[in-house]
């Protein structure tokens, strides 16, 4: 192998190498931003679940109660 040829294989290897690390790069940031979105959906869903669970507390303390009348 001659050096040109060697140098045109070097060239063809770092060519495929960027473009690999620029997928790479673009599938990590789509990872990233779904990985944001969940987590917001997460932090969403949990605050739904201390209301509901605050609202049924009030609602059972309520339906326990005795009527006045008793």
């Amino acid at each position: 192998m001659t050096n040109e040829e060697r140098l045109i294989d070097l060239e063809i290897r770092i060519a495929r190498q960027d473009d690999l690390v620029e997928t790479l790069n673009t599938q990590v940031y789509r990872q990233q931003k779904k990985i944001d979105e969940l987590e917001a959906l997460c932090i969403t869903l949990i605050n739904r679940m201390r209301d509901f669970s605050a609202s049924a507390s009030e609602r059972t303390a309520i339906t326990d109660e005795k009527p006045p009348h008793y």
